[in-house]
């Protein structure tokens, strides 16, 4: 059952709506151009993971746009008041929208709260590169271009998801016009080298457009506290073929081993994919 609570100044806790009628006009820029933002999260025992990192980069998000969408206080009681309506204790996933709403109209904004589709654990995942068309250094020149930001505009992601699939592969990570390891369409990339005993966990750099993942930062928190070392890029593809694991990472899938890029088998470790499950599932 999914469960739909709309920001509304005249309720305090969010308006409880219909998720099986239509609540949207078809005027609505969210619907006509994608204007609008996005958070993703889990909740497990109605409670959300990572919320306040999901509200700050929806704040963000917000703020490259030039959105004005409510305050983060004004959210948490919609997603409490979601939940409730919910009243289920398993894994639940939580969605934040804001667009623009109809031209003058202000924003249009709301929670949406539905199962966890369970294919979604414990996948491994063959995985292409494509390109994603823009070199790595775009966000610094062309800011308009909203690379850092959450925006609904998801046609090109998930047109490179479906390519991914009708070529025999599950997921994709996206490369840069010159070489660099970017993002996958909804994830993270993670890379793990071993030497000397010494475990160092490293991700792509953000300066190269990608979109801060929570999951990716709260992960290097937990790892750091549990001695691993940690970095940021630059990547290039050759490090992933030679990294002792690659994983995608993601507020909802969680961490899912890389078993395969372009048809070529990478490096799995069973162990070191429990380890860093298991200071994912730390995290609250």
């Amino acid at each position: 059952m999914t469960v739909l609570v709309f920001l509304d100044s005249a309720y305090p806790d969010g308006r409880i709506a219909d998720a099986g009628q239509p609540q949207l006009k078809v005027t609505d820029t969210g619907i006509t151009r994608g204007d609008g933002i996005f958070e993703t999260m889990l909740a497990v025992q109605g409670a959300p993971r990572k919320l306040q990192a999901h509200l700050a980069r929806l704040a963000t998000s917000a703020e490259a746009l030039e959105l004005d969408v409510p305050a983060s206080s004004v959210w948490e009681r919609a997603i409490t008041t979601a939940l409730a309506e919910a009243d289920d204790d398993g894994e639940l996933v939580v969605k934040l929208v804001a667009t623009r709403g109809e031209e003058g109209a202000g924003a249009t904004a709301w929670v949406q709260v539905s199962p966890l589709p369970k294919e979604l654990r414990g996948q491994r995942l063959k995985v292409l590169l494509l390109d994603r068309g823009y070199d790595s250094t775009v966000a610094q020149r062309a800011p308009w271009l909203l690379m850092g930001a959450k925006t609904l505009s998801y046609a090109v992601n998930m047109a490179a998801l479906r390519y991914a699939r009708a070529h025999g592969a599950d997921d994709v990570i996206f490369t840069s016009s010159d070489g660099k390891v970017l993002e996958g369409p909804t994830s993270t990339v993670l890379i793990a080298r071993v030497a000397d005993g010494v475990k160092r966990l490293i991700t792509p750099q953000l300066e190269s457009g990608i979109l801060p993942g929570t999951s990716q930062g709260a992960l290097f928190a937990t790892a750091r506290e549990a001695g691993w070392e940690l970095g940021y890029g630059p990547l290039v593809p050759e490090d992933l073929f030679t990294a002792d694991g690659v994983w995608l990472i993601s507020s909802v899938r969680l961490l899912a081993e890389v078993e395969s890029i372009d048809g070529k088998p990478v490096a799995t470790s069973p162990e070191l994919t429990k380890e860093l499950g298991a200071l994912v599932d730390a995290v609250s």
